[in-house]
């Protein structure tokens, strides 16, 4: 007997209805919990002062500090290098075997544990080129780790220009470069920003390829060439340690807040670029 396609619309709809709002559920269950706990630890102390005890008392402010600099470093380094891959990619090559090989590692790259780039990055950077565990260590890590993201996301957002726009550039004189460089790149950037901004929001969360890189400092750092803690590590280690579980809840909720504004500002930024070209 078949079912009429009204049924089966209907049917679809709510299964997918019902997983989103599962997934919703989830989320929510997850952030109230942490912020529930970690809400009435926070305070101007508790985010200016120094750890003491090794952070079974004071506050994270050297954990603030590690968490700002590693994903700017980080992001600092990939974005140029992603970005110039994916245009190069998309603008100046043809769909050759060599591509999709390119392509396929991308996106084998992408979908490697964490902790496999970390013992990379203690290998590589750490022991064989001698940085030890600094700053400098764990930005290139994390580098090398969001890199495949922002490849991926830019080519996308470069592809998805429609080629008219670079029909009607070349038919008014236009070289490539300034074709990428004044059409195609303004155009992509909402795909651009948001792959960007999910990198931030990676690199901020992440704690096996830092751990293995940047160590775990409390001291607050001087140079590149300094350990340093971020405040995913300093979660890790107080839970693990069972140091104190107060200080771990509410460096929790300082860390879920940051990656919230993070995916906040990447949303604000692209509705309000779409906005202006609208």
């Amino acid at each position: 007997m078949r079912i009429h396609p009204k049924y089966t619309q209907r049917f679809a709809v709510s299964i997918l209805l019902g997983a989103t709002i599962a997934t919703l559920i989830i989320l929510v269950f997850i952030i109230g919990f942490i912020l529930e706990k970690g809400l009435p630890v926070l305070s101007w102390s508790f985010l200016a002062e120094n750890p003491k005890e090794m952070g079974k008392a004071g506050g994270i402010f050297p954990t603030l500090i590690g968490t700002i600099i590693l994903p700017l470093l980080a992001i600092l380094i990939a974005t140029p290098l992603g970005i110039s891959t994916s245009v190069y990619l998309s603008e100046y090559t043809r769909e050759t075997k060599i591509t999709k090989i390119i392509r396929f590692g991308t996106d084998c790259l992408a979908g490697i544990p964490s902790i496999i780039f970390g013992l990379f990055g203690y290998i590589f950077f750490v022991v064989t080129l001698e940085m030890g565990w600094s700053i400098l260590s764990g930005g290139l890590t994390l580098a090398v780790m969001v890199l495949p993201t922002i490849i991926r996301t830019t080519e996308e957002a470069v592809r998805a220009v429609p080629n008219s726009y670079r029909q009607v550039s070349f038919s008014l004189g236009a070289t490539r470069w300034q074709t990428v460089k004044r059409v195609i790149l303004p155009n992509a950037l909402p795909g651009i920003v948001t792959g960007i901004m999910l990198s931030i929001g990676r690199a901020i969360g992440e704690t096996a390829a830092v751990i293995f890189t940047a160590g775990s400092s409390l001291l607050i750092p001087s140079t590149l060439f300094d350990s340093t803690r971020t405040m995913a590590v300093h979660f890790y280690i107080l839970a693990r340690e069972g140091i104190s579980q107060e200080n771990a809840y509410g460096t929790a909720a300082i860390l879920i807040i940051a990656v919230l504004l993070v995916n906040l500002s990447a949303y604000w930024i692209m509705n309000r670029f779409i906005a202006k070209r609208s």
